[in-house]
């Protein structure tokens, strides 16, 4: 079997791989904050004039092309290690609306793979929201819904944010299901903020105890910019994600990114400092090796083209801007994907 060096985006194509005489089906799962993938048109309902070719950004048709471009870039070579297809199942965040998403899928490096979408539009005021990309040779979705974070200002009045993305469907004929998210950002402090973080937590956690409820070997994948990191109370308490495989009973969660987080590698910086926001979180029936797909390995994708070579962001993502200076770069977040697989 390959040696897999970083960690990638979402993928469940089937591919065979050998070791030591067995052979294994082998599926990516992955996630990338596509960092404000807007369509350059000013809705009077978003916060988003400052990414149309008047604003401050001066978000021009070139700008647009070229963030395509560069974001297709990093999906074409997300899973492409171990599965020639790349990545079958890719959660997508920071993304206007589903034009922008019917914009990407036509590009020339990624177009073969024929993704489709799932995506409802969220009540964010800037009008960001989450998605699901998917081939559908390899994952067929029986139903979605957008479950609403409730989260409220002193005042009473609803702090709107991110929808969190529920899908169900058939992983290669096995029933999964992923959530995608994008939590309430640390605006206002870490600490201050920390409650919205939870209450979305919360709101996965009630969707893993009914479905484990139901069948406590269930499928389950969490994955997304969770704007926390794996010892945050959001994840560490709330959803009870353990960081050891073996901590993990009826009903537990694990997260993949903890041993990464210990080593001090991130997806994303801020002041000098890594964080580890973009996580994939799994349910102990993707650990269990009694019937079809388990956990294999996760991966970031923190390929030397993606990181920033000068200026106050060195060694920091290559991000599209910094403020209202274009830079040219990919997200300001590296992806992220795990490797499932299956005995055959």
């Amino acid at each position: 079997m390959k040696r897999l060096l970083f960690l990638i985006l979402v993928s469940c194509l089937p591919f065979l791989i050998h070791a030591q005489e067995q052979q294994y089906r082998v599926g990516a799962i992955g996630f990338y904050n596509f960092e404000n993938l807007f369509d350059m048109e000013d809705h009077p309902d978003k916060k988003d004039e400052e990414f149309t070719p008047d604003g401050d950004k001066n978000y021009t048709k070139e700008v647009y092309e070229e963030k395509m471009d560069h974001l297709a870039r990093v999906v074409s070579e997300l899973g492409t290690d171990l599965s020639p297809d790349g990545v079958s199942i890719l959660g997508v965040a920071e993304i206007e609306n589903r034009k922008v998403l019917e914009d990407f899928v036509k590009h020339p490096r990624i177009a073969d793979r024929n993704y489709s979408i799932i995506h409802y539009e969220s009540p964010d005021f800037r009008g960001i929201d989450v998605a699901m990309l998917y081939q559908a040779k390899y994952f067929m979705p029986t139903s979605s819904k957008a479950l609403p974070v409730l989260i409220y200002n002193d005042d009473g009045s609803r702090r709107v944010t991110r929808d969190i993305l529920l899908v169900s469907g058939l992983f290669d004929g096995e029933e999964f299901h992923i959530m995608v998210n994008h939590w309430p950002s640390r605006s206002g402090g870490q600490a201050a903020s920390q409650p919205y973080r939870n209450a979305a937590a919360a709101v996965c956690k009630r969707v893993v105890d009914s479905l484990t409820t139901i069948n406590e070997n269930a499928k389950i994948i969490i994955m997304g910019d969770l704007n926390d990191d794996p010892t945050s109370p959001s994840v560490k308490d709330v959803l009870n994600a353990k960081k050891k495989k073996t901590k993990v009973r009826k009903g537990d969660l694990y997260n993949t990114m903890y041993d990464y987080y210990r080593k001090g590698i991130g997806t994303l910086a801020w002041r000098d400092s890594w964080n580890l926001f973009d996580q994939i979180i799994i349910s102990k029936g993707l650990l269990d090796r009694v019937s079809g797909y388990y956990y294999h390995q996760p991966m970031i994708h923190n390929k030397k083209y993606m990181v920033q070579k000068t200026g106050q962001f060195k060694g920091y993502p290559f991000r599209t801007y910094a403020g209202n200076t274009y830079l040219g770069g990919y997200s300001d977040h590296f992806p992220v994907y795990i490797y499932l697989i299956k005995p055959l």
